[in-house]
């Protein structure tokens, strides 16, 4: 008996660390992300921003000082679409400085981009939720800039 108690236990403990692995995004699908993100972000520059708009539009015909790379952040992202209310869709976005709340099209936006990205989906009661923690995107518009599939890197922890 004692041995399927610490199996069991082995088996949750398991699937826990699971959840929370680290995933690392690079490329086309890492600046998606960041651009999703940084335009509901209060901690990157509206310069920043705008910066970040051009280059996911395709727009690389522009100066970008040099060795400066450009950070979004986002301590979690949760987002729900409802299998039942099918109209019901939410992300809940949490800064270090602020949430930001958000539905509809910009929370599909988000969901979307966070699952091709590689955040992983769980379904609970109705509703396939996507959480991701720790969400530290690194933009390099230089390096974007000279279209060669570099530039944009992502890390972040599946799960809360």
């Amino acid at each position: 008996m004692m041995r399927f108690i610490v199996l069991a236990l082995f088996v949750t403990l398991g699937q826990h660390a699971a959840v929370a692995a680290p995933v690392t995004a690079t490329g086309p699908g890492a600046l998606a992300l960041a651009a999703v993100i940084a335009q509901h972000s209060p901690l990157v520059r509206a310069y920043d921003k705008r910066v970040i708009e051009r280059l996911f539009s395709g727009h690389t015909n522009f100066g970008f000082t040099p060795s400066t790379k450009i950070s979004v952040t986002a301590n979690t992202v949760v987002c729900r679409v409802s299998n039942v209310d099918i109209t019901a869709r939410t992300c809940d976005l949490t800064f270090s400085v602020g949430k930001r709340a958000l539905t509809g099209r910009e929370a599909n936006e988000i969901a979307a981009t966070a699952a091709a990205a590689g955040a992983s989906a769980e379904g609970a009661a109705g509703s396939t939720i996507e959480s991701l923690s720790k969400l530290v995107c690194t933009l390099d518009p230089n390096e974007i800039m000279k279209k060669a599939g570099g530039g944009a890197e992502c890390a972040f922890e599946n799960g809360q």
